[in-house]
C-alpha cells in the first residue's frame, strides 16, 4: 500500500486510484501535495498565521501561532532519494547524540527514520530511555516538544523541525482564557471545600494542551490526562474535587465521563467568549463535567452515516474509532480508544477481519500495511490529514539533523522554568493515578 503522501501526489494529478472497498479517493485540499515550505511562505507573505492544508485548514490560528522560517533552498530542491542518503548519513554521524521521535500520524516518509514511534506521551517517556542522546528530534506538534522538554534534562535539546507544526485544538483553550474561566467559576462556587474535603472545582486538561496550560493546572491542585487513562484521571479529580473543568477538547471529556456515568445535563459546555461560558449559574452549581469549547478536526469529520455505510458494505466489520470523536460517533462503533488502544486491538485479532478505523489516515494506512490479513480502512473516505503533523517533511528533518552534526541547534524548544515547574508537577500527578 502506498503511503498517504504518495497517494495525495497521485490524486493531485489526476490519476486513477482506490481505496479499501473500491470507492474512488478524493483529497480535501490539491494544496497538500505541496511542500509545507509553500505555506510557510505564504504566511509570510500574507502575514497571518494559519495550519495549512488539511483537516484543520477552516480553523483560526491565533495571533501568537509559532511560524517557521524558510527552509534552505537546497533542502527543497532535494529529490526524495538524496534527502534518504542525506538523513541517513546525519543519523549515522550523530549516533546516539540524537534520537528521532516520531508521532502515529506523521508521514510514513518521516516515520521511516524514527527511533521510536508512539503517542505523544509515549514518545516523550521514550526520549528519557536515551540519556546519552544531546538533541531529541521531535516529529509531531508543539505541545508535544514542549511536553518532551518539561520531562527531559536541561542539557537535552528538543528540537522541532517545522515551527508551525501545532495544534489548533490546543490552541483552542490559552492561558488567558482558561485564567478568565476559572475566576468566574470561582466567584460561583467559592473556594471552600465540602464537608468531605472536596474542592469545589479541579482543573484537568488533555495532553493536547500547551505547556502554560498543564503549569495552570499543577498549580491549581489538577492534573493532565491522556486519551488512554482519561477515566482514571477523572477519577482522581472526583475524589478530591466536586466537580471537574475539562479542557480543551469536549468530546474526549464528554465520551469518558459518560461511560463512567455522569448524565450529559451535569456536562455544561463553557463557550469562551460568553459570560459564564453561556451558562447560568445554577447549571454551573449542577455540574460535574464543565466541558471546554475545544475539538479535534480531524475526528471531528467522522460521522454515523460513514459507520452505517461501513457496515452496509462490509457486514461483520469492527468499528473501532478514537475518544476525540463526537459522541454519537462513538456511540454508533464498536470500541473506541486511543491510538494504543486501536493498535493493539487490531494486533489482537488471530483471525482475517475487516476493521473500520476513525482517526487520522496516516495511522490507519500504516496499520493497513502492517497487517496485510485484515481489511484495514478509514472511515473517512477523504484523504486529509492533520494539517500540522503535516507541516513535518523529509526536508526539515534533513535541515535540523545536519545543523546538528555542524554544531548547530536549530528549532529549539524551550519551556521557562516559571511553567515548567509546575507543569510537571501536575504530569507527576497523572503517572502517579493508576486504576
Amino acid at each position: 500500500m502506498s503511503s498517504v503522501n504518495t497517494a495525495i501526489q497521485l490524486i493531485t494529478r489526476e490519476q486513477a486510484t482506490t481505496m479499501a472497498g473500491g470507492a474512488a479517493a478524493s483529497t480535501c485540499s490539491p494544496a497538500l501535495a505541496r511542500g509545507p515550505w509553500d505555506y510557510d511562505l505564504a504566511e509570510a507573505l500574507a502575514g497571518v498565521p494559519a495550519y495549512g492544508p488539511g483537516a484543520s485548514s477552516a480553523d483560526a490560528a491565533p495571533a501568537s501561532t509559532p511560524r517557521q522560517g524558510q527552509l534552505p533552498e537546497e533542502y527543497k530542491l532535494a529529490s526524495d532519494a538524496e534527502l534518504d542518503a542525506r538523513i541517513r548519513a546525519a543519523k549515522a554521524a550523530l549516533g546516539d547524540r540524537a534520537v528521532v521521535l516520531g508521532h502515529f500520524y506523521q508521514r510514513d516518509e518521516v516515520i521511516e527514520y524514527a527511533d521510536f514511534v508512539g503517542d505523544s506521551f509515549q514518545l516523550a517517556n521514550a526520549a528519557l530511555t536515551r540519556p546519552d542522546a544531546e538533541a531529541i528530534i521531535f516529529c509531531g506538534v508543539h505541545f508535544m516538544a514542549e511536553t518532551a522538554d518539561i520531562l527531559s534534562r536541561p542539557d537535552q535539546a528538543v528540537i522541532l523541525p517545522n515551527l508551525a507544526a501545532g495544534c489548533s485544538m490546543a490552541d483552542m483553550a490559552d492561558i488567558d482564557s482558561v485564567t478568565e474561566c476559572w475566576e468566574q467559576l470561582e466567584e460561583v462556587f467559592g473556594t471552600e471545600p465540602d464537608a468531605e474535603g472536596r474542592v469545589p472545582v479541579i482543573p484537568v486538561t488533555y495532553m493536547n494542551s500547551s505547556a502554560a496550560l498543564k503549569g495552570f493546572c499543577g498549580q491549581r491542585g489538577g492534573i493532565v490526562c491522556t486519551s488512554s487513562n482519561a477515566a482514571t484521571v477523572l477519577e482522581w479529580a472526583f475524589e478530591r474535587g466536586q466537580r471537574v473543568l475539562f479542557f480543551p477538547d469536549q468530546h474526549l471529556g464528554r465520551n469518558t465521563a459518560k461511560a463512567m456515568g455522569v448524565p450529559l445535563e451535569q456536562m455544561p459546555m463553557w463557550n469562551p467568549r460568553k459570560d459564564l461560558g453561556g451558562n447560568d449559574e445554577q447549571r454551573l452549581l449542577d455540574s460535574r463535567v464543565i466541558l471546554w469549547h475545544g475539538f479535534c478536526s480531524v475526528h471531528k469529520r467522522f460521522n454515523v452515516g460513514q459507520i452505517e455505510k461501513a457496515r452496509a458494505e462490509f457486514p461483520g466489520v469492527q468499528v473501532i474509532v478514537h475518544p476525540e470523536c463526537p459522541m454519537e460517533v462513538v456511540d454508533a462503533a464498536d470500541s473506541a480508544g486511543s491510538t494504543d488502544f486501536i493498535k493493539k486491538a487490531i494486533a489482537a485479532a488471530t483471525e482475517p477481519t475487516t476493521f473500520a478505523i476513525g482517526t487520522e489516515i496516516n495511522m490507519v494506512n500504516r496499520l493497513a500495511a502492517e497487517y496485510p490479513q485484515h481489511t484495514i480502512f478509514c472511515l473517512d473516505p477523504v484523504i486529509c490529514p492533520c494539517s500540522t503533523m503535516y507541516r513535518i517533511h523529509p526536508g526539515y528533518l534533513a535541515w535540523v539533523l545536519e545543523a546538528l552534526v555542524r554544531g548547530e541547534v536549530i528549532n529549539r524548544i524551550t519551556v521557562q522554568e516559571d511553567v515548567a515547574a509546575p507543569a510537571k508537577v501536575a504530569l507527576e500527578r497523572m503517572l502517579a493515578a493508576r486504576p
